[in-house]
């Protein structure tokens, strides 16, 4: 893979950090949203047959990142483009290609996605929401829980379980839920977290749907269940390190320019080094999720698999570190409105927790690429 940037690539950098300067700590979402559909930013991984700029997530999450690290950045780049375009893009028929792809592109629809339940988290094999057909059509029943942006989106992607004709064993699949299907209801949870995304609790009884609801090959499990879940790693990298980068930028400004004793605070190293080091984890945390995008636009599913995994590790420890340490150099200051970083003390746990945890990415490594016994 290529070890630095193309020109394309750090233009597109460049462009889009001028769009988030614009916009700031202090955006709107819906208004940004447009703008940089309008700019093409939106749907740049989505094939150019249907109104996309035909790149790959390694674009996408370069978009993500600079929002995030100007200060405004949009979680539903996470689902819409990355996780539901991608998979429709790569699985769905012409006809829900036709239908969303381009609509996707140019951000006048989007598409929320759900698969975690109360008792399973995103583990596909306890998943409870099952699907069974009724004559040409699908029944649908389960719970979701934490489901970003349910109420600002068209239709949801649901992870749903149906039984295999041949082993007789419940395997996922995918199906488009619109957002207002008879039996499909959600309950906003009441978060801490104050961000423009609002999180749901949702309720599938007995939703009714047509065939053509389907998204891909009933049969084919698994693999198209995590050509969503790879981009999502990758793309919550990207979330992760534009955040961690915005609350760095903060403490190195206030760091240059606060003066104690005639002389700015910087120039001490217990407060220099920390901010190295955050800058360091930062850097190395960017680097494998510009593998792990390489090698998912590359086909390399595999691979991209433990390399997404690896890069939302580091991606979301480096966050973490970085913002404790930006509000650490402000001391009061990092704690007031006027500095836009208190907020990210929860923002960056997410980075931690979701889409999963830091623990299940040490089980998938330790036996995936270690190799080691599985203890559950």
């Amino acid at each position: 893979m290529p070890t630095t940037e193309t020109d394309e690539h750090k233009s597109l950098r460049e462009a889009v950090a001028a769009l988030g300067k614009r916009h700031g700590r202090t955006y709107d979402r819906e208004t940004l949203w447009s703008e940089a559909a309008k700019l093409g930013y939106l749907g740049v991984n989505l094939p150019e047959a249907y109104g996309g700029g035909g790149g790959g997530i390694a674009e996408l999450s370069i978009v993500l990142e600079e929002l995030g690290a100007a200060g405004c950045p949009l979680l539903m780049m996470v689902v819409s483009p990355a996780i539901c375009g991608t998979v429709i893009a790569r699985f769905g028929t012409e006809a829900q290609k036709q239908e969303w792809l381009p609509a996707l592109a140019d951000g006048t629809r989007t598409m929320a996605f759900g698969i975690t339940e109360p008792d399973a988290g995103s583990n596909s094999h306890r998943i409870t929401t099952t699907a069974h057909r009724d004559g040409a059509d699908w029944l649908l029943t389960g719970r979701k829980v934490f489901i970003s942006g349910v109420d600002i989106a068209d239709a949801t992607l649901i992870v749903g379980r149906t039984e295999d004709s041949r082993t007789g064993r419940l395997k996922p699949c995918l199906f488009i839920v619109p957002r207002d299907a008879e039996g499909f209801t959600r309950r906003r949870i009441d978060m801490e977290l104050q961000a423009a995304e609002k999180q749901f609790e949702l309720t599938l009884d007995d939703v009714r749907l047509p065939a053509e609801a389907l998204v891909g090959d009933e049969d084919a499990g698994l693999l198209q269940l995590f050509a969503g879940l790879n981009p999502e790693r990758i793309m919550t990298a990207a979330f992760a390190i534009g955040m961690g980068r915005y609350a760095l930028a903060q403490a190195i400004t206030y760091a240059r320019d606060r003066t104690v004793w005639n002389t700015p605070i910087g120039a001490h190293q217990a407060i220099a080094h920390p901010l190295a080091q955050a800058h360091i984890d930062l850097e190395l945390a960017r680097l494998m999720m510009q593998k792990a995008a390489h090698l998912y636009d590359e086909g390399d599913d595999v691979a991209a698999g433990e390399a997404a995994n690896m890069a939302k590790y580091a991606a979301g420890e480096a966050c973490v570190k970085a913002v404790d340490q930006a509000v650490h150099t402000l001391g009061g200051n990092g704690l007031t409105r006027e500095f836009g970083l208190a907020s990210l003390i929860t923002a960056a746990r997410v980075a931690r927790i979701a889409p999963v945890s830091r623990e299940m990415i040490l089980n998938y490594v330790s036996h995936q690429t270690l190799g080691l016994p599985k203890s559950y």
